[in-house]
């Protein structure tokens, strides 16, 4: 995976009234959960990579459950706020400034 920088984050990562948004696209039915799996720079979005399959809500689950654990944030903290049923989503994280979350994403796509 190609580096990215802090200066791309800033269309990814975005300020909301209740803490940061990021974009991201999904592919469900992998064979291993990882997060970030990339940068898609056409969907101008970070990549996730889910083991569940898209249905009964299974596939949110495992992102929201994803990202919590890599944020280390409680799971009540991270809501998908838009797409819900695509592969292109807006992940909300509650309580947290695009600042961090740019960070931490960054700092993980370096050490790539």
């Amino acid at each position: 995976m190609a580096p990215i920088g802090m200066q791309k984050m800033v269309d990814i990562v975005n300020k909301h009234h209740d803490g940061a948004t990021i974009n991201l696209f999904v592919t469900s039915g992998s064979q291993e959960t990882i997060f970030p799996a990339g940068f898609n720079k056409w969907r101008n979005c970070i990549e996730i990579k889910v083991q569940s399959p898209p249905k009964n809500n299974m596939a949110n689950k495992e992102v929201i459950k994803t990202i919590s654990e890599f944020l280390d944030i409680p799971i009540n903290s991270v809501l998908i706020i838009s797409g819900n049923k695509k592969r292109k989503k807006i992940v909300l994280i509650k309580d947290k400034s695009v600042d961090i979350i740019s960070q931490k994403l960054t700092e993980s796509f370096d050490g790539l």
